[in-house]
């Protein structure tokens, strides 16, 4: 490396100086929160009412509770919130959705849906609005076993919750898990002389739940099984060899279509007496095919 000269720096003000900054000017607006005009609580006609406005891709530690291990989790979830805003009022106060998921954070930030009926509400209240919609993304994770070693590892699919509330109808609730899952080719099996081909399918499931439906049960784990027990085989962590024979060969005695998975699951989810709205998408990554093969089902009960 060539040796230059050394160099004599300019002290850092006059560095800042070179590069933009300024000497700060006299100050003439307000300091005190009381004293500061707030533009988005200005009351005029605005023409419109607006259907959500808030903030949205918030990351942020929650706490998560399983009836699969690990049972107690902390993860990171993304967070969106938002609130109507009616044609009378400018917009609304972005500061008070980040300042509420801090004081329940500081609580405890346990994610279930009835301490998200309570979120929901108190932002609604703290936002002098007659609704608020909290809707979050967040990595669960879950203990796979070898089917036959039964040597453990973690698994981890993404969970999905939105809450709504509002002063004249009240609560409502969605929830959603997409997962991976292996399939099988049954064309391909019944053509080929040999063998058929597999691919990694995505389940992708959207339900509208009963709350006091739900009762004890871990919709996490409902979804989980509606999409695994119908799949050809489900995905593992860890496989030894005795775990790669059991796994292929069930995936070989249960070959399945995208058209079949997203039938299979939904018999399943029609038959959870919590879910009462669903849509299932399927999504094969193809092992054969530069394209990915898709279908979709949606019921209302």
């Amino acid at each position: 490396m060539k040796e230059r000269k050394r160099l004599v720096l300019p002290s850092k003000q006059e560095r800042h100086r070179l590069f933009g900054s300024i000497t700060p000017g006299p100050k003439t607006k307000p300091t005190e929160k009381k004293d500061m005009p707030d533009l988005q609580n200005a009351k005029k006609d605005f023409i419109f009412e607006i259907d959500a406005v808030g903030i949205s891709n918030v990351k942020h530690p929650v706490t998560v509770n399983s009836n699969l291990a690990p049972f107690e989790q902390t993860t990171v979830a993304n967070f969106t919130f938002t609130s109507k805003v009616p044609s009378n009022q400018k917009g609304t106060n972005m500061s008070r959705f980040t300042e509420q998921l801090q004081q329940y954070y500081s609580k405890g930030f346990s994610v279930s849906i009835t301490e998200l009926y309570d979120f929901a509400r108190e932002l609604a209240t703290r936002l002098e609005q007659d609704n608020a919609v909290l809707e979050m993304t967040f990595p669960w994770f879950y203990e796979r076993k070898g089917p036959a070693s039964g040597i453990s590892g973690l698994n981890h699919a993404e969970a999905y919750i939105k809450v709504e509330f509002d002063v004249n109808n009240g609560y409502s609730s969605e929830v959603g898990l997409t997962c991976a899952v292996t399939t099988l080719c049954p064309c391909s099996k019944e053509i080929s002389e040999y063998s058929a081909h597999n691919q990694r399918g995505y389940i992708k499931m959207t339900t509208e739940v009963d709350e006091d439906l739900l009762g004890d049960v871990d919709w996490k784990e409902a979804l989980l099984h509606a999409a695994e027990s119908n799949a050809s085989a489900m995905i593992h962590p860890v496989l030894k060899r005795p775990d790669e024979k059991m796994v292929t060969e069930t995936a070989y005695e249960n070959p399945r279509f995208v058209e079949d998975m997203v039938r299979l699951v939904a018999a399943d989810l029609y038959e959870l007496q919590f879910v009462t709205a669903f849509t299932v998408e399927c999504r094969n990554e193809e092992s054969i095919h530069l394209h990915d093969a898709i279908a979709s089902l949606s019921f209302r009960k």
